[in-house]
């Protein structure tokens, strides 16, 4: 049985309890199961209201007591049922109640567990509410790994306190395919911020030479990076995120709220103004001169790494350790076929050996992209999402912008494009769109084989099968991209390992 904790949090007044209610959202996830108790008044009701509120982001949102029906759903962001089970008759009634069905789904809020005691969920989360003179006490218990997601939360609303930002409302913005997730922050004043949530990860197994892949891959594990590739951003007169606060130890910082919208319309289609626009920002920064090292505070430098033959090696090998093994339902790519398939790879990297290098954001796509529509020139793209930056071939972002996975770039707009980027860095000084262009064409492949591999390890090992809608138009932009004769010998290799290009 899985080892168990708990803790003990006091909540002085109502809007305490409101607020850890709402709290709890950014905490919970699919499976769980929470059991609140408490004698009448003790705030059972008021917790569970505003948990609802706040994840369906409506604080209008009308909650009706599941006194008389016993269950009553919620389709929300996580579809939650909440549960009154103090008219039920018998635990075992609970099955008909579709309880197992709802926690498949979603949460499960459950009002006086005590009724069906055995029959709910043995890892369940306890939550006891009492009163304590004139306030109120919550004593949680549950499994260790959902007590530290409930103490995380607890530890960042601690930060928002010391900040400035006590009493600020909490709403999730997003998660990403890393560990990290995003609030978004919002004052009573209105004004909204952005709170990243980037916690300290212990090394995951070694891939090479002893190593763990985010060491191999370069990728950034502290929050040191962007910090200073944001002031570095900002200094150019690109638009970055301020950064307000920022707790190095804890992984927590507080940063400028940049807008929500995008660069494409609402059926996921490039606005080409928007994407000139991010050109430009892409131009501008490679036109720029190329600094390495950056202070992130005052007692930090942030040494930007390079994107070296070892980084672009160890991220084209997703490819055969996880798409062509998934392709092939389950039969694993033969030592020969790696051999070829990495010989390959040592080639095409030692043609960048002349590459224009600068600094790469490294994710340079839709996502990362805010448009700003009343702001002018460089300030109307907002990015966001570069702590990964580093040093390599420019071609990398433009590859990342014109094949971008997650949305599908018309060829006459992505020749104009690409055609508007050399254009800019022609008049910047001297540029080799020969040279330059050899070096996208291997770029977008190095890129396209990492991501192929990237969605099935998302879903095998990360529980994340939503990324998988990304293969099609990945392997569609390979296909695309292996047309270039440096990659001759890449797409050969491609025909006999059986990609097919079409699915």
């Amino acid at each position: 049985m899985m080892a168990e904790a708990s803790l003990t949090l006091p909540l002085s007044s109502e809007a305490e309890t409101i607020r850890f209610g709402e709290d709890l959202v950014l905490a919970l996830k699919a499976g769980d199961c929470l059991a609140l108790s408490g004698d009448l008044g003790a705030g059972k009701s008021t917790l569970a209201r505003a948990f609802l509120r706040a994840l369906a982001d409506d604080p209008d949102l009308e909650v009706p007591s599941p006194t008389f029906t016993l269950v009553q759903s919620y389709d929300l962001r996580i579809p939650v049922a909440h549960f009154d089970l103090y008219r039920l008759a018998d635990g075992s009634e609970l099955d008909e109640l579709g309880f197992d069905e709802a926690l498949g789904d979603g949460i499960c809020l459950v009002e006086w567990p005590e009724m069906a005691e055995a029959e709910l969920p043995a890892n369940r989360i306890r939550l006891t509410l009492t009163h304590d003179g004139d306030g109120r006490r919550a004593e949680i218990a549950g499994p260790q790994p959902v007590l530290a997601r409930i103490r995380r939360v607890l530890e960042i609303r601690v930060f928002l306190n010391a900040h400035g930002f006590a009493g600020a409302s909490r709403r999730f913005l997003t998660g990403d395919a890393s560990l990290r997730a995003y609030e978004t922050i919002t004052r009573e004043t209105g004004e909204a911020f952005v709170l990243m949530d980037w916690p300290l990860r212990p090394d995951g197994p070694p891939v090479l030479d002893g190593k763990p892949y985010p060491k191999v891959a370069h990728l950034a594990e502290t929050a040191h990076p962007f910090v200073a590739i944001a002031d570095h951003l900002l200094g150019l007169g690109l638009a970055a995120p301020k950064i307000l606060a920022v707790d190095y130890a804890q992984g927590i910082l507080l940063i400028e709220h940049l807008g929500s919208e995008g660069v494409v319309d609402e059926a996921g289609a490039p606005i080409p103004e928007r994407y000139r626009a991010s050109l430009d920002c892409l131009a501008h920064l490679h036109g720029s001169p190329l600094v390495r090292d950056l202070p992130a505070g005052p007692d930090h430098i942030h040494h930007v790494p390079d994107f070296d033959p070892v980084a672009m090696k160890i991220e084209t090998r997703l490819l055969i350790d996880w798409y062509l093994p998934w392709k092939r339902g389950g039969a694993p790519v033969t030592e020969a076929e790696k051999d070829a398939y990495a010989t390959i790879w040592d080639g095409l990297i030692a043609e960048l050996a002349d590459a224009e290098r600068h600094l790469l954001l490294r994710d340079y796509h839709s996502p990362n992209l805010i448009w700003r529509a009343d702001r002018k020139g460089l300030q109307r793209i907002g990015l966001i999402d570069f702590q990964d930056a580093m040093i390599g071939p420019t071609a990398y972002d433009l590859a990342s912008l014109l094949q971008d996975a997650r949305v599908t770039i018309p060829p006459d707009l992505g020749q104009d494009l690409y055609a508007r980027y050399a254009a800019l860095r022609r008049a910047q000084g001297p540029f080799d769109p020969e040279r330059f262009g050899t070096a996208f064409a291997i770029m977008a492949a190095q890129r396209n084989c990492k991501l192929a591999g990237l969605w099935v390890r998302l879903k095998q090992r990360d529980g994340k099968p939503g990324y998988l809608q990304h293969m099609p138009r990945t392997l569609g932009y390979l296909d695309q991209t292996l047309r270039h004769p440096v990659l001759a010998q890449l797409s050969q290799w491609m025909a006999e390992a059986g990609i097919d290009f079409s699915v």
